[in-house]
C-alpha cells in the first residue's frame, strides 16, 4: 500500500479563492483543535492574499493569527505560500527583509513553506530558499503551471531539478488557472518522478472541473500528496473537497487513511459559518468552464468583475477576456498567478476601457518589462517593449533582479520608529506601508485586543443579512476555555464584548461611525467650475486610491505652483492593488490639487489642475 497524504487547504486557499480571503480569526478558532486531529500532512493557514487582507479588511495583525493558529495546532505542520522574492506581496524585497520574513515566519509558527515564483524564475527563488534551510523550515519547491507556445514539459522537469539544487525538499505543481488535464498530469507527474525523485505534491483549483481527474492521475502516476478542502470551501475556483477525495481512494493502494465521518462533522462546522455569514458556494460557471480558453484563473476573474464593476463598465467583461491573452502574448507568456495576473490583467482592463492599447502602462507592467521581475519565459513584442521603456534598456540577463530591490529593513525600522514594537512590524510596514501604518497607529495604546467582526459587509460574495446569536455563545466558551480576556463582536449596529466572567451589551452605532469617518470617493466635477478657462484638468482613469507621493514621508510628486514637464508623474492611482503613475498630458504648471491624499476617488474625477505651457 502507498498511502497518500492530504494537505487542507480551507483556512488560506480555500476562503481566498471563495470568500475573498474574508475569514476571520473567531471563524476558525473553534474548530481548530478538531483539524490538528484529523492527520493531515499540513494545513495550508498563512501567505498568499492573506496577510494584507487581514492588514486592510479585518483590522487583523497577521502575525498574531499565525501564533494563535499555532497554539492549537501542535500535532499537524503549518503550511505557508511564499511568492519567492516578492514574499506576501506584489513587487521584488530586497535580500534582507526576504531572509528576515521567513525567519520571523519560522519563529512564529510556519514550518512549512511552499515558495513559486510567477515567472519559474529559478533566481527568485533563491534567497528564500536559503533562507528557509537555515531556519529550519520545510522547503516545497513549486512549479507555476500554465499553457503556452514556450512552456513545455522538458522546461518544467529542467525548473524542479533547479529547485533541487537548491534544496527542495518537495516538489509542488502548483495549478492555480485548473488548465491541468488528467492525461498531462499523469505525463507529467511520471517525468518528475523519474527525473527529480522528490516527493510530489499536486495543486489543482476546481474551476472547470478536472482536479479530480487530475488527482486521482496524479496519485496512479505516483503523486504523494494532493490539496484539498473541506466542502462548504470546495469547488468553483477553490480546491477539490477532501470528502470526496478521501471517499474515491477509500479500498485503494492509496486510502489516505482519514476518517471520513470526521471529515463530514468538521464540513458541517464549516457550513455552519458559511450559512450564518451567508458567503456563496464554490460553483462552476459558463464563464469558469471557459478558463481553458481565456486562461484566466478563478481568483483572478474574480478580482476583474468586481474591478469592472468599480469601474461601472462590467459589460466589458468579454472585450477583457479577448484582450488578456494578446497581452500576454505580447509580454512573453507570463503565467497568470500572482504578481503576473495582476499585472496583466491590470493592463488590458486599462487598453479597454482607455480605448488606447498601451496608452498607461502602469509602474508594475513597466518594471516586468525592464526584467525587474524576472526573466520573461518568452520574447516580447519590440513595439511594445518600446513603448513602455523608450530609449532605457531592460536589465542584463546576468543580474539577479532580486538585487536591484530598493528598500532596506534598516530603512523601515527609521521610518515607522516609535510604531513598531517588534520585529514582525518593521516587516509588516516594509511589505505594506499604508496599511501598517493605519493598522499600527490603530492599535499603538495597550494591549491589542482580538476583534472580530463577525457580519462585515462583504458586497461580493454576501447573499442577504442575518445574524446568529449561537456564535456568540460559542466565543464566550472561548473566552472562558482560553488565554484571551476579551472579544468584541459588532452586529447590526450593536457591540457585543465578551470578557472573562461576563458579557456587555451595549447599542452602539458602529457600523454608522465606521461609514461617517471613511471619506467618500471624489466624484467627477461638473464643467463649470469657475476656474479660469486655460486651466485644464487631469483626471483619473479608473477608479482607485489617489496618492501625491510616491511613498509615505515622501515629497509630493507635484505642489501648487510647480512646472511640471509632459509625461513626468504627478501622482499615483492605485488600483487592483497596482501603483499606476499618472503622467502629465503636457507640460504645465500645476494650480490646484483636487483630491485628498490617500482619498478614493471615482473614474473621470478631476486630480488636479494645470495651466499648459509653451
Amino acid at each position: 500500500m502507498r498511502r497518500v497524504s492530504i494537505m487542507d487547504t480551507t483556512l488560506r486557499d480555500a476562503h481566498q479563492s471563495l470568500w475573498a480571503t474574508r475569514m476571520e480569526i473567531g471563524d476558525l478558532l473553534p474548530i481548530l483543535e478538531r483539524l490538528d486531529a484529523v492527520g493531515y500532512w499540513a494545513l495550508e493557514v498563512w501567505g498568499g492574499a492573506t496577510f494584507d487582507a487581514m492588514l486592510r479588511f479585518l483590522d487583523e495583525n497577521p502575525w498574531e493569527r499565525l501564533r494563535t493558529i499555532k497554539r492549537h495546532c501542535v500535532r499537524t505542520p503549518l503550511q505557508m505560500l511564499l511568492r519567492g522574492q516578492n514574499l506576501v506581496g506584489y513587487r521584488h524585497y530586497s535580500d534582507d527583509i526576504c531572509r528576515r520574513f521567513v525567519h520571523a515566519s519560522k519563529r512564529n509558527g510556519v514550518d512549512n513553506f511552499r515558495v513559486f515564483d510567477a515567472l519559474n524564475d529559478i533566481r527568485n527563488v533563491q534567497v528564500c530558499a536559503e533562507a528557509i534551510k537555515e531556519c529550519g523550515g520545510l522547503f516545497e519547491g513549486a512549479i507555476s503551471y500554465t499553457v503556452s507556445p514556450v512552456h513545455t514539459l522538458d522546461s518544467y522537469v529542467e525548473y524542479a531539478l533547479a529547485l533541487k539544487d537548491l534544496g527542495a525538499d518537495t516538489i509542488c505543481i502548483k495549478d492555480m488557472a485548473g488548465m491541468l488535464t488528467p492525461f498531462r498530469t499523469e505525463k507529467m507527474v511520471k517525468a518528475l518522478k523519474e527525473e527529480v525523485g522528490l516527493p510530489l505534491h499536486v495543486h489543482c483549483h476546481y474551476i472547470g472541473g478536472m482536479a479530480p481527474m487530475n488527482y486521482l492521475k496524479a496519485i496512479e502516476a505516483g503523486a504523494d500528496i494532493v490539496d484539498t478542502a473541506a466542502v462548504a470551501l470546495a469547488f468553483g475556483n477553490s480546491q477539490p473537497p477532501v470528502e470526496m477525495i478521501v471517499a474515491a481512494l477509500k479500498e485503494s493502494p492509496y486510502d489516505t487513511g482519514l476518517d471520513l465521518d470526521e471529515l463530514f462533522r468538521i464540513a458541517e462546522y464549516w457550513e455552519a459559518v458559511r450559512e450564518r455569514k451567508k458567503l456563496k458556494r464554490g460553483i462552476t460557471t459558463m464563464l469558469q468552464m471557459e478558463v481553458f480558453s481565456h486562461q484566466v484563473p478563478g481568483g483572478m476573474m474574480s478580482n476583474l468583475i468586481s474591478q469592472l464593476e468599480l469601474q461601472k463598465a462590467s459589460g466589458r467583461l468579454p472585450d477583457v477576456l479577448a484582450e488578456i491573452p494578446r497581452v500576454r502574448a505580447e509580454v512573453g507568456y507570463p503565467p497568470l498567478v500572482t504578481p503576473m495576473s495582476q499585472i496583466v490583467g491590470t493592463q488590458a482592463v486599462l487598453n479597454v476601457l482607455t480605448g488606447k492599447r498601451w496608452g498607461v502602462i502602469p509602474n508594475e507592467m513597466k518594471d516586468y518589462i525592464r526584467g525587474l521581475y524576472g526573466k520573461a519565459p518568452g520574447p516580447m513584442d519590440p513595439e511594445v517593449v518600446a513603448r513602455a521603456l523608450g530609449d532605457e534598456k531592460p536589465l542584463p540577463s546576468d543580474v539577479r533582479p532580486g538585487s536591484m530591490a530598493a528598500g532596506s529593513y534598516e530603512q523601515a525600522e527609521a521610518e515607522i520608529g516609535d510604531l513598531a514594537h517588534s520585529e514582525e512590524d518593521v516587516l509588516m510596514y516594509a511589505l505594506f506601508p499604508n496599511e501598517a501604518m493605519t493598522y499600527l497607529t490603530k492599535h499603538q495604546e495597550g494591549a491589542e485586543k482580538a476583534v472580530f467582526m463577525l457580519s462585515e459587509e462583504i458586497d461580493t460574495v454576501r447573499e442577504d443579512e442575518s445574524v446568529d446569536v449561537n456564535q456568540i455563545r460559542e466565543l464566550i466558551r472561548i473566552v472562558e476555555s482560553s488565554d484571551i480576556n476579551e472579544v468584541i463582536v459588532e452586529e447590526n449596529g450593536s457591540t457585543v464584548t465578551v470578557r472573562k466572567g461576563g458579557v456587555v451589551m451595549a447599542a452602539a452605532p458602529a457600523a454608522a461611525a465606521s461609514a461617517a469617518a471613511e471619506a467618500p470617493p471624489v466624484a467627477p466635477e461638473a464643467a463649470t467650475s469657475g476656474r479660469p478657462a486655460s486651466w485644464k484638468e487631469v483626471t483619473a482613469m479608473m477608479v482607485g486610491t489617489f496618492y501625491r507621493a510616491p511613498s509615505p514621508g515622501s515629497a509630493p510628486f507635484a505642489e501648487v505652483g510647480d512646472t511640471i514637464e509632459q509625461g513626468s508623474p504627478v501622482c499615483i492611482l492605485e488600483a487592483m492593488k497596482l501603483m499606476n503613475e499618472i503622467e502629465m498630458p503636457e507640460s504645465g504648471v500645476i494650480r490646484e490639487v483636487v483630491a485628498p491624499d490617500a482619498s478614493p476617488v471615482d473614474y473621470g474625477a478631476v486630480l488636479f489642475y494645470y495651466e499648459p505651457v509653451e
